[in-house]
């Protein structure tokens, strides 16, 4: 919500278009909260997850409204913190339909650009204090010890690549150079540094801890793997471990669920 979705597309997600491959990079606030409890909320006991961990059932429980309430919210909180938080102002975007049937049965056709403007929806959210818009994340404790064996020595057993694409079959650990250091403030406001892991690609069929997909229509009987990015917030990061100064960062990957492949690393500025 704060330092990881500076940008519109750090925030909302990257642009799908007709005819792109599906997955090309939740935002932030599809990754954290609305999957994730989406698919928790579903019954795993049901083929697909219903009701509301797939597209088609979840309005059927009444906590979709809530929740959703909650994520529309969020994303008002998000635009009122200024500077490049605004929605995309791409047609493809704004112009994009839903059909679905009202309560008299009647089929509707609904744009994107009719519900980005919660004022003329007829309704406001309450101006009031936010604390965790201001908590600012700290660091871990740094290692007091100067002994820098037994430093390395606490650290979990991995192993460090630099050729891709790699099979996420164990930790591993890349250096990724920084195009650009010791930015200006100015610089900083105008370009994000993020952090692309590129290429995740996994099985449908197969639980993985981060960049499941809420199924918008592609149930988990499809046999192609998806393909998606992650994309990661620097700037208030390298600021708070007080590392702007480095040429490189070390970025670990440990496997947790399933097999992924991961065909790069790399960092890009975004405006």
């Amino acid at each position: 919500m704060i330092s990881n979705s500076k940008t519109n597309r750090q925030f909302l997600g990257s642009p799908y278009r007709g005819g792109d491959e599906p997955f090309k990079g939740a935002g932030s606030i599809e990754n954290l909260p609305h999957t994730p409890v989406h698919i928790w909320t579903g019954d795993p006991r049901e083929k697909h997850g219903e009701d509301m961990g797939h597209f088609y059932a979840a309005g059927r429980d009444p906590v979709f409204y809530a929740h959703h309430a909650n994520i529309d919210r969020m994303w008002y909180v998000w635009k009122q913190l200024g500077k490049k938080r605004k929605n995309f102002s791409d047609p493809d975007w704004l112009e994009s339909s839903f059909l679905f049937y009202d309560e008299n049965k009647n089929l509707v056709e609904v744009k994107v650009k009719d519900s980005v403007d919660e004022k003329k929806l007829g309704y406001r959210y309450q101006d009031v204090n936010i604390p965790w818009i201001k908590s600012i994340p700290k660091p871990s404790s740094k290692v007091k010890s100067k002994d820098k064996n037994k430093f390395l020595a606490q650290r979990p057993s991995r192993k460090f690549v630099d050729k891709f694409p790699i099979v996420l079959d164990s930790v591993v650990s890349i250096i990724v150079k920084r195009p650009k250091k010791s930015r200006s403030s100015k610089e900083k406001e105008d370009e994000e540094e993020i952090l692309v892991i590129d290429g995740i690609e996994y099985d449908n069929n197969t639980e993985v801890n981060v960049l499941h997909a809420h199924d918008h229509g592609n149930n988990k009987k499809k046999k192609k793997n998806i393909v998606t990015c992650l994309r990661l917030g620097l700037t208030d990061l390298l600021e708070n471990l007080k590392v702007d100064d480095d040429d490189s960062i070390v970025v670990t990957l440990i496997p947790r669920y399933g097999l992924v492949k991961i065909s790069g690393i790399k960092i890009e500025f975004e405006d």
